[in-house]
């Protein structure tokens, strides 16, 4: 059964190529996808992803709101007995910030440049079917 995977642009950023880069290789690995578009508030992706009933949800932030977005999207998935949805997150985020965003429930962070294999590869691995 593949897997259900919400790919999300949380905050006010308007760049979403790399979303939907990923978003393309998450589906073409086997994967449903489903994409929220731009100028998501956090509420809303948790929203979004309890409905859909998703395995992960992969957010992108290049706007620099990463450290507030990011953990936002944690914590109302906890208060909403979601928590077992993996988050995953991408976009420029410094090695320092990913650290923290680590500690804080996100599973894993990829920056521009890491090969779309790798990020499929580390989702087969990590994610698992609700």
């Amino acid at each position: 059964m593949p897997l259900r995977i919400l790919v999300a642009k949380p905050g006010l950023d308007g760049h979403d190529r790399g979303a939907k880069v990923v978003a393309r290789a998450l589906r073409d690995a086997g994967n449903e996808v489903i994409y929220t578009g731009l100028h998501q508030t956090p509420a809303q992706i948790v929203e979004t992803a309890i409905q859909e009933d998703v395995n992960a949800i992969g957010l992108s932030a290049l706007s620099g709101a990463h450290m507030t977005l990011f953990p936002a999207v944690v914590a109302l998935l906890r208060e909403r007995d979601a928590d077992d949805i993996v988050v995953f997150g991408g976009g420029i985020v410094p090695e320092r910030d990913a650290e923290i965003l680590q500690a804080q429930g996100i599973a894993a962070i990829f920056t521009p440049g890491t090969p779309l294999a790798e990020v499929t590869g580390w989702v087969e691995s990590n994610v698992r079917s609700r």
